[in-house]
């Protein structure tokens, strides 16, 4: 007897409802009517199943502390990090441990089960590293979480950074970061690209840079950060974050660094909440998006996904980690509104950001570990528009989320009627 059978699924692209077969958490068939037994049956009712959204950048550190010790009143890059350098001394561990843990909580809730989160680590005291170490292992049942270790502060510019770096990895952080445009000269930036690159190849590990976060068209890390990547052979293991200052490049110098960073394997990540907020301050009008060049970067052949980055911190006051809002501002901000525009949004807030973290058995496919999400919608443009409510989400065959179906009455003279945002054809 089967674990679960979930019935009447809808998958993107298929015209037919499918059922998916659940046994130990496995996924043993998927077919278009299963003839079985099964401790538990749910009717998806014809709705929209999804893999688990993938978040690929986050900081879960600072989610959650919006207002500590202040607000970002300006609304720029540099207040934010002033503001987390003075929240910093007075971190608690029990704090740090209860934000992450209620993140988490609305991660799952959202159907969000895999995260790469970037953690600062130039805290000599590497205090939310810890803390956030001990978080992964208490919720490895339910969300994968991936450390970035990452020097917020500067690697070269914090004193001991290198060394801190190293504590990091062997406290057994898995990605290394950098932010090379916050060193203090170009030239340091790019010392801080190899050193890290250096550190990541000779210890197997994987690398995601925040990378040309700036709306200055000058800042070219980027370059640097391919040819390492090329030179070290680490392929899809690297990840460039942000490249927000390609929006700003000559359209020539990126016409020679597109096929460069396709030769190289590298991986691209971009934040459309947080960028779309956060870049274009110094201009007057016209006032640039700031975010980096997607549709060409994925034209190149350049794996892109999207990252939600921060939930109310102190760059970012909104947010609810819905991976279905990063891709509604990507389609809106990026002008990718067509029909296979849209598959590609949804593949970067799901299958694009699995490649990113390198993550293995991911997909909804017989064999693998029955986890998936159940959408109140019948297609990719409705699960895009509306963002509708999770109706299940299933962690290793297990339904570790579920939301009732939203709906709405209309009440117009006496006569009553249900309204459904859907489109009828």
């Amino acid at each position: 007897m089967l674990n679960c059978l979930v019935r009447n699924v809808s998958f993107p692209g298929k015209d037919k409802t499918y059922d998916i077969a659940i046994h130990q958490g496995v996924i043993r068939e998927i077919d278009s009517s299963i003839t079985a037994e099964a401790a538990k049956e749910l009717d998806a009712g014809g709705n929209l199943v999804v893999p688990p959204f993938v978040d690929s950048h986050f900081h879960l550190d600072a989610a959650l502390s919006l207002g500590l010790p202040r607000f970002n009143q300006s609304g720029t890059l540099l207040e934010g990090i002033e503001i987390w350098n003075e929240l910093k001394p007075d971190l608690k561990a029990e704090q740090v441990k209860q934000r992450a843990m209620e993140m988490l909580r609305w991660s799952i809730a959202r159907g969000t089960l895999a995260v790469r989160t970037h953690v600062d680590v130039t805290d000599p005291s590497l205090l939310a590293l810890d803390v956030l170490l001990e978080v992964k292992d208490e919720m490895k049942n339910w969300v994968d979480l991936q450390l970035v270790a990452f020097p917020q502060d500067g690697l070269l510019r914090t004193k001991e950074g290198k060394e801190l770096m190293v504590r990091a990895l062997e406290k057994g952080v898995e990605v290394v970061g950098g932010i090379p445009h916050f060193e203090r000269t170009a030239e340091e930036g790019r010392k801080s690209i190899s050193w890290l690159c250096s550190l990541a190849e000779s210890h197997g590990l994987l690398v995601d840079i925040h990378c040309d976060e700036t709306d200055d068209p000058n800042s070219r890390h980027i370059e640097h950060l391919t040819y390492e990547t090329l030179r070290m052979g680490l392929g899809e293991r690297v990840a460039a974050s942000h490249l927000t200052s390609m929006h700003s490049m000559d359209n020539y110098y990126v016409s020679k660094l597109l096929p460069l960073m396709a030769e190289s394997s590298i991986q691209a990540i971009c934040n459309p909440l947080i960028n779309i907020h956060l870049q274009g301050r110094h201009d007057t009008y016209p006032k640039r998006r700031g975010l980096t060049r997607v549709p060409e970067l994925l034209n190149a052949g350049v794996n892109v996904a999207f990252g939600h980055d921060c939930v109310m911190d102190p760059w970012y006051p909104m947010g609810s980690h819905d991976m279905l809002e990063v891709a509604h501002m990507g389609g809106h901000c990026l002008q990718m509104m067509g029909t296979e525009q849209m598959n590609l949004l949804l593949e970067m807030v799901t299958t694009r950001g699995a490649e990113v973290l390198n993550l293995e058995r991911y997909g909804i496919a017989v064999g693998n570990p029955a986890d998936f999400v159940v959408l109140q919608a019948k297609s990719v443009m409705d699960a895009l528009r509306l963002q509708p409510v999770r109706l299940f989400v299933f962690r290793r065959g297990e339904v570790v989320a579920s939301t009732p179906p939203s709906t709405s009455t209309l009440n117009l003279g006496g006569e009553t009627s249900s309204v459904d945002f859907h489109l009828k054809r």
